[in-house]
């Protein structure tokens, strides 16, 4: 069924939620959104948040800027058998699709590890795979830094040196800009306003969830990191380097703070929110995080939206 006001209230109880899915992340993020929830009966089986839009009159669910994960939550029996386990995810899913709305446009990245493929297909959904790296923080830190390439390790022992790194909740605005040149430098467009990731900020950090972590070297910002959590992971979601700045250390310097920073709050990884780019995808690769593929379920019954795309594409 669909009960937003049911939503909202599990989403500030339950603490296994990831944090892309909390309401007030959902909130800020999205103009309009609504969920799906079901149960067994008095017991919530599992959750379903998406965006609502309307574009040149077309009905549209995607992710919103900054917001790499949606897609349904399953909340599995403490006490269910780990062979079980496929057949509920499948069976909570399959109920929850029944009350989704028709979206004429689809386009949501689900949370890696979401197995069920063939049941998207079922339901006419195109699957396209995506990439992140995730860092396993669950053993002891001093047998995760071995795991980097050395040149990492190298960076990290020489920024220790030469640089202070420090948390910086009002550096939001700084970082904007640095990824804002350095996408300009590429002829591309920031995705987002710097109010958005402002306002996601704040909130976040009124939850006690981020941290933005600066590295400076004789005063100079080198790079910025905004770094957040949810009570079971840490994400790396936004960086950037000083577009003036020469030094090459400060980037795997700070990813290395946010690593040791979540494993002492407890998380179990850290999730760069990796990118299809060659060269990103082998920075990640090297700071010793695993390659994890999550789905995109995509959707278009819209013969106008695809001639929009098409021109866009040609315009």
């Amino acid at each position: 069924m669909l009960d937003k006001a049911l939503y909202t209230g599990i989403s500030s109880q339950v603490n296994d939620l990831p944090l892309f899915h909390k309401a007030w992340w959902l909130d800020i993020s999205c103009p309009d959104w609504d969920a799906v929830v079901v149960k067994k009966g008095n017991i919530v089986t599992g959750v379903w948040p998406f965006s609502k839009e309307q574009k040149i009159g077309i009905s549209i669910t995607r992710n919103p800027a900054l917001t790499p994960y949606m897609g349904p939550h399953i909340f599995f029996p403490k006490d269910l058998k780990e062979s079980k386990r496929d057949n509920f995810e499948h069976e909570t899913i399959s109920e929850m699709m029944k009350h989704l709305p028709a979206f004429k446009v689809w386009s949501v990245s689900c949370r890696p590890g979401l197995k069920q493929v063939g049941l998207f297909q079922e339901n006419k959904f195109n699957t396209v795979f995506r990439q992140t790296f995730i860092l396993d923080l669950q053993n002891d830190i001093n047998d995760i830094l071995p795991r980097l390439h050395e040149d990492f390790r190298r960076s990290i022992k020489k920024a220790d040196t030469e640089m202070t790194i420090t948390e910086e909740a009002d550096a939001i605005p700084t970082l904007y800009e640095y990824q804002k040149a350095t996408m300009d430098r590429r002829e591309a467009t920031i995705s987002y306003p710097l109010q958005l990731i402002q306002r996601l900020h704040d909130e976040t950090r009124k939850h006690d969830k981020t941290a933005v972590w600066v590295a400076r070297k004789n005063g100079e910002i080198q790079a910025i990191l905004w770094n957040m959590w949810d009570d079971v992971r840490a994400y790396y979601l936004v960086g950037s380097k000083n577009p003036a700045a020469k030094d090459n250390h400060a980037v795997p310097a700070l990813l290395w703070q946010a690593a040791k920073h979540s494993k002492q709050l407890g998380k179990i990884s850290l999730d760069f929110e990796g990118s299809m780019i060659p060269g990103v995808e082998r920075f990640f690769r090297n700071f010793g995080a695993e390659r994890q593929l999550y789905p995109t379920l995509v959707r278009e019954q819209s013969a106008l939206w695809k001639a929009a795309k098409a021109i866009r594409r040609f315009v």
